[in-house]
């Protein structure tokens, strides 16, 4: 078969390839190396590779434009592809016969080396991407503006390299030789430390060589199979794993998505002297998975090739050993012994910590809170555990082996954080992400694509499924999904009881068919005895079991065949089998059912799940003890957090909710289960009160406003779990603020969800922050029904794209008290302007609107003056950091005169010269109301600077015109001063 027969058979499984895992990555290689063939132009790049669009319609793109080239053009597109996909994706391929890529004389200029050399400069410059554009910006060859808009932080660090290259080839001659020359002088030293690195290797013993192999092996046979949710049976970790979102933020709170690769590269860096990469993430986010992931392209060498050895420790067994141990006892009995010699592995360890990692799992499941009081640094001597963990984690103990520490975030406190490098974070699916993760489970695409419909046709559902074990747990309960009569899942507890009657009815005897009414009660005992284990775990933070622990709770071998609970295998333990929960918040929902379902007179059991849920480091729990601070301890440096119980409350509250009280009615007495009711409400309005009381007055001349605390977040979801909106509207009647402002709270879809749910019920509109979480284009949407209650929304740095866009507009124009809007750095495109000219026409009471670092070029500008043009009540227009260029600016200023409520106006870095200048000159000149213009960071010369003036002159208004970071020398900017002095330079 033809190539060009093979790729127009294969196009979907190509398509796949390049758009599956929501990355533009795979794309942007291929289109690199045909660049570099140059089987593709630049003129082609260019029309494929459209910033503005998504990746499937790019890759589509790709695949047209190569397939009309021809027989040779579309054979090195495979040739492509086969050198770009790891391993597992090319056996799904047929490549056809090979390619030979012809070796090229040397471009004549350097522009031409930057195409020709393109996949060997993205490599390059990586991790020097910062030098070169400190060499760029000394020579002249680019500006400051040059510089940010590389840097954007909606970029990957890949992309930021690709984005570096085309601006350098867009300036020309001088800029390509610039960067050329810089790398040229780079080299020896990359050179060098290459050589130094494989002296190092080389050097390595036979038998370390020979251990290596081993725990390559080791590693890549416990990470072959996904084992997070694996009780239901075996999955390829390689068929099921999709990325999910990563990101990293700098100092300044801005924030980068990052790749797998990224997470112990150079980029997003705080603390260059400390070990520590911390993952963090809420349960079932896919941490666990992700560094399984990691594990397996190491043992491979797909990944981490610069990395000799690497330890994998799991937290949760951990914490089952007792015995005090050395570091070299550490890795040798957890992870991997050696064949022979093993003094000399080590002494390779301690001699190159710089080839060594270390990844530890689930740092929030290990019993005792980090503390760094205890100094050990004798990788020889026997300590306990937390001494050993603790050490290494701060660096006392092997500096300079790199650890990755996966965690909820809840579980790491400032303590530790003073010793960490970077702080990833994983955000769990996009909607992409999603629609993969689907396809992977179910080959058949017509099952795939009836459940990713149904996901989509329940907005609640779907948000719920951007947390991965959610997603796995809809997918493997397709067939209650789709076809039971009940009610489709809305909250997280009716997910889990989904799960529980799926398992259930796995093992039921009857053919067919959802189980009898009455099937928790049917299966109590087994409810109970796995409840009880589950809260006796939590207890004692134990989350592996013995066979000994589930004889005594009573657990015969049917009731673990069931699936609940999982074989652990625990290289560090012989004397008998040991068993976990199939995922921890599995194990939160059995411990909620049986302080449910017990029919002990305990009162107190379910209100110290709502009480304070820290507990001072040390102490031995009692049951729930751990949620009360009962020794009076102040020291916050000696708190910890239990987030096990946070999730135990919220299915604790999910059960007793009016929708599930004919589940429970044959399994708890109505009056005992109206009493809990009852001890829930209560509970939750006493901690809701504790909050409010928390709130400071109002600042003299500002509104009063409640930062609220993650702890916030939990009850609003409690709250939603249980289905009454009369709680809800109680608990806000209480709430007398202006503005709520919930930043870094970690707020996704299903927050978002809970939050419009309690705060539809607002007796007056808040203002509503959430800058700085994941809120994504779902989280908007679940957003709308609380929407009348906002008079203003920020969303900065929340992952929003245009979609989410028409959703917000189209129910804020219908929305009176909606009066400002807020959407710095999130992935808005011109697409979504003709939704805000449509807000502006629409509503003639609207305030603010705030766009800054987003895709928005000079069409967009000129869509949104259309709506600009009818509204006369915009005061304050932010579009900082745009491309939006002199005839945007233009567009915009034309349109703003006739408002006579303006008063400040942003084009801050978006390519204004000084026509745009011009423009805006006619607009300061005939406002009545404008105070500021902000124009810093722009291409603005004399003359434009000159109309400025003039137009200030005729209008006393104006305050403040800036105008810093311009195409102005030092002594005009003086001058200029010195003729108007409400120029800001």
């Amino acid at each position: 078969m033809s190539s060009q027969q093979l790729v127009l058979k294969q196009r979907a499984l190509l398509l796949d390839a390049l758009c599956g895992g929501g990355s533009a990555e795979p794309l942007d290689c291929v289109l690199d190396l045909l660049l570099a063939w140059e089987v593709l132009i630049w003129e082609d790049y260019l029309i494929i590779r459209v910033t503005e669009k998504p990746v499937s319609s790019n890759a589509r793109c790709l695949l047209d434009v190569v397939y009309e080239k021809g027989e040779d053009a579309s054979g090195l597109l495979l040739a492509a592809f086969k050198q770009v996909l790891p391993e597992e994706q090319k056996s799904e391929l047929c490549f056809g016969k090979e390619y030979a890529v012809l070796e090229k004389n040397r471009p004549a200029t350097a522009t031409s080396a930057l195409l020709t050399d393109r996949p060997v400069l993205v490599r390059k410059l990586r991790d020097n991407i910062h030098e070169a554009l400190d060499v760029l910006m000394t020579t002249g060859c680019f500006t400051i503006k040059d510089c940010d808009g590389v840097q954007l932080p909606v970029y990957t660090p890949s992309q930021q390299v690709r984005r570096l290259l085309d601006q350098v080839r867009f300036k020309g001659e001088t800029a390509a030789r610039t960067l050329l020359k810089y790398l040229d002088q780079t080299e020896p030293i990359n050179k060098e430390h290459q050589i130094l690195e494989e002296t190092k290797r080389f050097t390595a013993s036979p038998d370390t060589l020979l251990y290596q192999k081993k725990l390559r092996s080791s590693v890549a046979a416990q990470s072959h199979f996904l084992s997070t949710y694996g009780g239901t049976g075996r999955f390829s970790l390689d068929d099921i794993y999709t990325n999910g979102l990563l990101e990293v933020m700098n100092g300044c709170g801005e924030t980068t998505t990052l790749e797998l690769e990224d997470v112990v590269g150079p980029v997003g860096i705080l603390n260059k002297d400390a070990d520590t990469v911390l993952v963090s993430g809420e349960a079932g986010n896919g941490k666990s998975t992700l560094l399984q992931r990691l594990h397996l392209l190491w043992a491979r060498e797909s990944l981490l090739t610069d990395i000799y050895l690497l330890f994998p420790f799991s937290c949760r067994k951990l914490n089952t050993e007792h015995r005090v141990l050395s570091l070299k006892e550490l890795l040798f009995l957890h992870c991997c012994w050696p064949d022979r010699n093993q003094d000399e592995v080590f002494q390779f360890i301690l001699d190159q910590p710089h080839l060594v990692l270390f990844t530890f799992d689930g740092l929030d499941e290990f019993k005792q809170g980090f503390t760094d009081e205890e100094r050990h640094c004798c990788p020889t001597q026997p300590v306990p555990i937390p001494t050993l963990l603790f050490n290494l984690l701060q660096g006392t103990l092997m500096k300079g082996v790199m650890k990755v520490v996966a965690s909820r975030p809840q579980a790491v406190g400032p303590s530790l954080k003073r010793y960490l490098r970077k702080e990833v974070h994983l955000k769990g699916f996009s909607p992409v992400g999603i629609d993969c993760f689907v396809k992977k489970q179910y080959r058949d695409p017509g099952m795939a694509g009836r459940i990713i419909e149904s996901l989509q046709g329940n907005s609640a559902l779907h948000s719920l499924c951007h947390i991965p074990v959610f997603c796995w747990i809809v997918t493997k309960c397709h067939q209650e999904l789709l076809g039971g009569e009940d009610c489709i899942p809305q909250t997280i507890t009716d997910v889990y009881l989904l799960v529980l009657q799926h398992f259930f009815l796995r093992k039921s005897s009857q053919p067919q068919g959802a189980l009898r009414k009455g099937w928790l009660e049917q299966h109590l005992d087994t409810v109970l005895k796995l409840g009880q284990l589950a809260m006796e775990g939590l207890e004692a933070s134990c989350y592996v079991f013995s066979g000994h622990e589930l004889q005594r709770h009573g657990l015969t071998e049917h009731d673990i065949s069931i699936g609940f609970l999982i074989y652990c295998y625990d290289m560090s333990v012989t004397d008998s089998k040991r068993y976990e929960f199939l995922h921890i918040t599995l194990q939160c929902f059995f411990a909620a059912l049986y302080v449910i379902l017990n029919r002990s007179n305990n009162r107190s059991d379910i209100p110290k799940l709502f009480l304070s849920h820290r507990q001072p480091s040390g102490l031995s729990p009692k049951f729930l003890g751990h949620c009360v601070d009962c020794s009076g301890e102040k020291d916050e440096s000696k708190m910890v957090e239990k987030p096990d119980l946070q999730i135990t409350a919220q299915f604790a509250s999910g059960l007793l909710s009016l929708q599930h009280r004919n589940l429970l009615l044959d399994c708890c007495p109505a009056a005992l289960r109206e009493r809990r009711v009852k001890q829930v409400v209560k509970s939750l309005s006493k901690a809701m009160q504790r909050h409010f009381k928390c709130i400071p007055g109002p600042v003299e001349g500002e509104k009063k406003s409640m930062h609220a605390m993650p702890s916030f977040v939990w009850l609003i979801k409690c709250i939603y779990e249980m289905q009454n909106n009369s709680i809800a509207r109680d608990t806000m009647a209480k709430l007398d603020v202006e503005h709520l402002k919930l930043t870094y709270c970690n707020i996704g879809p299903v927050e978002c969800t809970a939050l419009a749910y309690v705060l539809k019920h607002l007796r007056n509109p808040v203002g509503l922050q959430l800058d700085n979480n994941c809120v994504g284009d779902v989280g908007v949407e679940q957003l709308l029904p609380c929407l009348h209650n906002c008079h203003s929304l920020y969303l900065r740095n929340n992952n929003i794209t245009d979609e989410g866009i028409r959703k917000l507009v189209e129910k804020g124009v219908h929305c009176e008290h909606f009066q400002k809007l807020a959407l710095f750095n999130n992935k808005l495109t011109d697409s979504c302007m003709q939704h805000f000219a449509l807000l502006m026409k629409s509503k003639q009471n609207f305030l603010s609107l705030r766009l800054g670092n987003n895709n928005i070029t000079s069409q967009g500008a000129e869509q949104l003056a259309e709506g600009l043009s009818c509204n006369r009540s915009l005061q304050f227009l932010g579009l900082w950091g745009n491309h939006i260029g002199d005839s945007g600016a233009a567009a915009l200023a034309n349109a703003l005169k006739n408002n006579t409520e303006i008063k400040w106006f942003s084009l801050v870095d978006n390519g204004v010269g000084s026509a745009g200048a011009s423009a805006l000159a006619e607009l300061v000149s005939q406002s009545k109301t404008l105070e500021e213009l902000w124009l810093n960071k722009n291409f603005i010369s004399r003359d434009g600077v000159e109309c400025l003036i003039k137009a200030l002159k005729m209008n006393s208004r104006v305050k403040e015109v800036w105008l810093k970071g311009n195409n102005l020398s030092p002594e005009e900017e003086q001058e200029l001063k010195k003729e108007e002095s409400r120029l800001i330079f």
